[in-house]
């Protein structure tokens, strides 16, 4: 059960024995792939107890204070889970949130319009792919598919298709399971000869983006892929913590980087294999 941070400490300094139970920068590799968290978090509002003492599986309530100045109670837990599918920053803070969210009256025609409930046959081909559009771990063209995110996946595709002869035009995968209501995913790049995935993963400006419960979709995604006879390398940029057998941590796109991308495809294809589609010279 959640307690206040000031009984909290106290517990842990008892069943410790020691003044600091947990000290200064002992969780802060936990937390540093939480910028928001870190900006809201302040000593002064919790016993000066900072927030790199604090594990972030830890049932104890903190005090935290959002850009605007609301200030409010929740758990390490609580708060690390708050972006779910939203991208808006106010996200970070529920009282925020409330007022973000605030539904408008519905409009008469609208309100008075009923609503036919879905019959199992309709719920079914939501989730059901359409035959005749491939098979489980085929890639192909989704008109679907977001456009990119960042320059930077696009500077990650050119630098990489310098080093490798492939077929850069795909962008959907096929899986067996739905995601999201639709049988196929949409990796950031995808490498068909190798069955590779790669994903080019940051915080974002607001420090929404793949931490949360965004990190599980990310992994339901991964699950999906590797189900299908893929395999997914993703570039984790910042603080952000691998999620994959084959991740690579980067501060960026940099040659160094594309070069460990090259090495680890040839760890997970085999190194034979991938310098079949090596290119003898880089593109001008």
């Amino acid at each position: 059960m959640a307690e206040p941070v000031e009984l909290w400490w106290a517990r842990r300094q008892w069943s410790k024995a020691l003044e600091v139970p947990y000290p200064v920068g002992c969780y802060r590799s936990d937390w540093e792939r939480y910028p928001v968290l870190v900006r809201q978090y302040h000593p002064d509002l919790n016993s000066g107890i900072t927030l790199t003492q604090v594990p972030p599986a830890a049932e104890v309530y903190l005090v935290w204070q959002c850009d605007v100045g609301h200030r409010f109670v929740a758990t390490p837990d609580e708060q690390r889970q708050r972006p779910g599918q939203s991208r808006r920053r106010s996200t970070w803070c529920p009282e925020c949130a409330a007022g973000a969210t605030k539904r408008r009256a519905p409009s008469p025609s609208r309100s008075l319009a009923p609503v036919r409930p879905r019959s199992p046959a309709a719920t079914a081909r939501v989730a059901r792919p359409a035959p005749g559009v491939g098979e489980v771990g085929e890639a192909f063209v989704s008109s679907l598919a977001p456009k990119p995110a960042s320059a930077a996946e696009g500077e990650l595709r050119h630098r990489l298709a310098e080093r490798l002869d492939l077929d850069f035009g795909l962008n959907a995968v096929r899986v067996a399971r739905p995601f999201f209501t639709r049988h196929e995913v949409w990796p950031d790049i995808v490498l068909a000869e190798l069955r590779v995935a790669i994903e080019y993963d940051t915080t974002g400006r607001d420090g929404l983006e793949h931490v949360g419960r965004r990190e599980e979709t990310d992994r339901r995604k991964d699950r999906l892929l590797r189900a299908a006879g893929w395999e997914v390398v993703r570039i984790r940029c910042g603080k952000l913590r691998p999620i994959g057998p084959f991740d690579l941590t980067a501060p960026g796109i940099s040659a160094k980087t594309i070069e460990r991308l090259v090495e680890k495809l040839g760890e997970i294809r085999g190194d034979l294999i991938v310098e079949c589609y090596r290119r003898t010279e880089v593109l001008g």
